[in-house]
């Protein structure tokens, strides 16, 4: 773990392993045996990541899901895909490329790869946007998909971003019509669609590209309506409360399971994915493997309707003394639910 990279309360943790280094280094210019010292010092460390990676708060869960050291979209394509061939453009205005996607190969099949890509260096990430798209990047994201209805590709997405990007440009190219065009389209998508959330979920820029058929979250991933900065500037008036926003917002892999939002959480190494990516890339493949054949047996009618109900389902909620549940009460459901228009 890189010092400059480490967060506040893993501090203690790599402090630990900077010894554990240093005496190993000792050894071997030294020549002299620390292996029981150093074994003393990794079973110690072993136990202070258990008691605080096991234990991390909703706060803490989202400093992991905006970790520099975490993996980003490209990242899993890489290790995910073969063959992929990026895209560019969404044939109105520009290339956006906070948002990258394209044609690849899951295991032989072939995919249409989209998701947010933030930046490892200062450099990148303003050529990125810090992952935060304006309305050309979703509309070649909805380019994207509309080339997989074409072609009857599933589409596999990436949410990681901290939203849509809020500045005035993107309001004045249609920021919020391009993304209720996303919505729409993607409620009437007629192949499978899998979502994976690999960091940050964002309000209505991760919503754009993650309407799906099976929503995956990684462990110290989240997902939320806003985040715990701006609720906080909003309820409070104070962003400093932004810890106590995010345990309010249930915006934790975990919490969103047992709200049935996620399908299922793939669990991460203590430390997060980039401690072993790996073990978190296996773990996605299986995932996207057993979706995919899920998915891909279904008729286009039944798979439309399933995606339907999946989220007409949501927003449950019980009143005091109540045994059944009630439903928030929504838009009806298209006279056509199977309509391409």
């Amino acid at each position: 773990m890189a010092g400059n990279n480490c967060l506040e309360f893993e501090k203690p943790i790599y402090e630990l392993e900077k010894k554990i280094q240093e005496l190993m280094q000792m050894g071997e210019e030294e020549k002299i045996d620390f292996s029981r010292e150093i074994n003393q010092l990794k079973q110690k460390c072993t136990q202070l990541k258990k008691e605080i990676y096991g234990h991390l708060s909703s706060w803490q869960r989202v400093q992991m899901a905006r970790h520099p050291q975490r993996l980003y979209t490209r990242d899993y394509i890489k290790e995910l895909m073969t063959n992929f061939v990026e895209l560019h453009g969404d044939r109105l205005f520009s290339d956006d490329r906070a948002i990258v996607g394209g044609l690849a190969r899951f295991e032989g099949q072939s995919v249409v790869v989209v998701g947010h890509q933030k930046g490892r260096t200062t450099q990148e990430n303003l050529e990125r946007n810090f992952g935060m798209p304006h309305p050309e990047g979703y509309r070649k994201g909805l380019r994207l998909m509309r080339l997989a209805e074409k072609f009857s590709f599933p589409v596999i997405s990436f949410v990681d971003t901290p939203g849509a990007y809020p500045g005035i440009g993107a309001e004045e190219r249609g920021q919020g019509e391009a993304i209720a065009s996303n919505l729409k389209a993607m409620a009437l998508l007629r192949v499978p669609f899998i979502v994976l959330i690999i960091g940050e979920g964002g309000s209505g820029g991760a919503l754009a590209i993650s309407v799906g058929d099976r929503l995956v979250m990684l462990e110290n991933a989240i997902y939320s309506v806003i985040s715990p900065e701006g609720c906080a500037s909003i309820l409070w008036r104070n962003a400093e409360k932004a810890g106590e926003a995010a345990e309010t917002l249930k915006l934790t892999a975990h919490d969103l399971k047992e709200l049935k939002v996620v399908d299922e959480v793939i669990p991460e190494p203590l430390g997060g994915v980039h401690r072993d990516p790996p073990f978190v890339i296996e773990r996605l493949r299986k995932s996207i493997r057993k979706a995919l054949k899920e998915l891909s047996s279904l008729p286009v009618d039944k798979l439309l309707e399933r995606r339907y109900q999946k989220f007409r389902k949501m927003g449950a909620f019980l009143e005091p003394g109540e045994k059944k549940q009630k439903r928030v009460q929504g838009c009806r459901k298209p006279r056509n639910v199977n309509s391409k228009n």
